[in-house]
């Protein structure tokens, strides 16, 4: 038995060590499970594989029993949680449409003067309906800039409250926020920013079982979370609804954006990063630090990527990824190209 722990144990680690995703190396478990039960059954009493490996199939079939059942609590769980997700967003008050009123037109007068928006862009803008996944260092500023830009209805989902450690640089979030969940720190700055707009927030982390249904409720995406398998499923819930999706990430003293939107010609996500680096290739922040300005400056221009789609104003960031440096000062712009055999938008046509 302890053999088959060993070699479990050594599945998982190499396929962390390669960035394998959780599900292919549950999968490896399962295979490995699969085939000590049937050495426990085929094999005869005394058999030295069959003593190795815990000489009773009795205890595997226990085992294999528990799995099953902690596997259907956490299939139904989720399927809970996507009703109570679901049930939230309706529950929540719509977002105000009709005409603006004189505080809202007093308020947008720099946004309505601009050629490139005017009041119908700003109309766009209050009828918009923008999920933001994360309320940590990219969030922030874009939730802080999407509320103070006017759109009707922004959604914010993070399952994490506020720490000390944020305050450096999150700065929707204030010292007496401390230990409250981030969504609902962001959505009362949000509210006293603007109470023309309607927050919703959820919280909760992001899962495959609700992902669908939450993102049905919305026009535009942007992801603000530092780790891969989140990003990896809002891009592919994102191309599976057909809505655009902003990206940014950060290191240390760099930044990057782009528009992911296969729908119109551009790249998915995992064309540009079809697998996930090694955990330590792409240290988060608490790892690898990050200076505090840094998240304000992509956030602000992931904002203004969101007001750019929303408003049909100028050229959004679509097939295009902009880096950058501030240690330096520098900026540069990529291209971005789709590939053919995207497992994820290889289907869609663009």
């Amino acid at each position: 038995m302890i053999l088959v722990l060993v070699i479990a144990a050594a599945l998982w680690g190499v396929g962390h060590l390669m960035g394998t995703p959780h599900k292919a190396r549950w999968l490896m478990i399962g295979l490995l499970y699969v085939a000590v039960l049937a050495v426990q059954i085929a094999l005869p009493t005394g058999h030295p594989l069959r003593v190795a490996t815990g000489e009773s199939p009795a205890f595997w079939l226990i085992l294999g029993g528990f799995a099953a059942l902690i596997w259907a609590y956490r299939q139904g769980l989720g399927r809970l949680r996507a009703r109570v997700a679901q049930t939230e967003a309706e529950a929540a008050p719509a977002h105000q449409t009709g005409p603006f009123s004189d505080a809202e037109l007093n308020r947008y007068a720099r946004h309505i003067v601009l050629r490139e928006v005017g009041g119908i862009g700003q109309k766009a803008l209050k009828e918009a309906r923008v999920l933001v996944v994360g309320a940590g260092g990219l969030g922030a500023p874009v939730l802080q800039y999407l509320a103070a830009a006017g759109v009707g209805t922004i959604g914010v989902i993070d399952d994490d409250i506020v720490e000390n450690a944020n305050l450096q640089r999150q700065v929707i979030h204030r010292d007496a926020d401390i230990d409250v969940p981030k969504v609902f720190s962001a959505q009362a700055a949000m509210e006293a920013q603007n109470p023309f707009v309607t927050v919703r927030p959820y919280h909760r982390r992001l899962t495959a079982e609700i992902a669908g249904d939450l993102m049905a409720d919305y026009d535009l995406v942007i992801d603000g979370t530092d780790n891969f398998d989140t990003r990896y499923l809002v891009n592919e819930t994102a191309v599976a609804r057909g809505i655009p999706l902003i990206s940014g990430a950060l290191t240390q003293w760099e930044g990057q954006l782009s528009v992911f939107d296969p729908a119109h010609g551009a790249p998915c996500y995992r064309c540009v990063f079809p697998e996930a680096p090694a955990a330590h290739l792409a240290p988060n922040c608490a790892e690898a630090g990050v200076i505090g300005p840094l998240p304000g400056v992509v956030g602000t221009m992931m904002a203004v990527e969101a007001i750019k789609l929303i408003t049909g104003a100028g050229t959004p960031l679509r097939g295009e990824m902009v880096i950058y440096d501030a240690l330096y000062g520098e900026s540069r712009k990529i291209t971005l190209k789709r590939r053919d055999a995207c497992a994820t938008c290889g289907h869609v046509p663009g």
